[in-house]
């Protein structure tokens, strides 16, 4: 099973991920650490994704295609693959689909984790981070016992740079006019079950796992509907 798992900036779509990675055994494919990794180890598409950075471009979708399928083609995807930060477009769903049915793969589920803006907003901006141990806090959802520091270590309590409200809004629109016609995309093709991304990290991830479960079992995941 291949699936893609899609949500904006504050939905938990990295610690969701790492829970289905956990519990069903299929690899989790982050676009983000492909980069990083290539960049890192100086690979051929690695270099060839740095020219085009260097000069101020985007990376081609062919490149960026070209580092997803040779990841998904090692032995370890063969149960699966969490596809996290791409497709991103239409035209990269539509390239992604092209190179997976070439491998008689297909895209067989997208989980689409829904949380509304007003919760985005407080999730993104509100995060904090312990400087010693770098335990995780929100001063809207878990605030440290005192203010700015870290209940765990007593460590010093900090923000980044770019968790500002200012900063956090315009990521969302960002990611919104972006990839509100690819979650079109898919639910016009019967693929998109919505996950309700309000609640505990155990019950969205709860959800989750029955969809997928439902799929496998060759039933119509419904998913949840908010």
């Amino acid at each position: 099973m291949d699936i893609i798992l899609l949500g904006a900036p504050g939905a938990g779509k990295g610690t969701q991920a790492k829970y289905l990675e956990e519990h069903t055994g299929m690899v989790h494919v982050a676009s983000g650490d492909l980069f990083r990794a290539a960049l890192r180890q100086g690979t051929e598409l690695g270099m060839l994704a740095k020219s085009y950075m260097d000069r101020g471009e985007l990376v081609p979708d062919e490149v960026v295609i070209r580092m997803i399928i040779e990841r998904i083609s090692k032995p370890d995807c063969i149960r699966g693959v969490i596809f996290d930060g791409f497709p991103r477009t239409r035209e990269q769903a539509r390239a992604l689909e092209a190179e997976l049915n070439k491998q008689g793969r297909r895209i067989d589920v997208v989980l689409y984790i829904r949380v509304p803006e007003d919760m985005l907003l407080r999730r993104i901006a509100g995060r904090q981070t312990c400087k010693t141990c770098g335990a995780t806090y929100n001063i809207y959802y878990f605030p440290s016992k005192h203010p700015n520091i870290c209940d765990d270590c007593g460590g010093k309590l900090y923000q980044r740079s770019d968790d500002t409200m200012e900063t956090a809004r315009h990521r969302l629109e960002v990611y919104f006019a972006q990839t509100m016609p690819l979650i079109e995309y898919y639910r016009d093709q019967g693929l998109l079950v919505e996950i309700d991304g309000r609640r505990e990290i155990s019950q969205v991830t709860r959800s989750m796992i029955e969809a997928l479960t439902m799929y496998a079992a060759n039933a119509t995941p419904t998913g949840d509907r908010v």
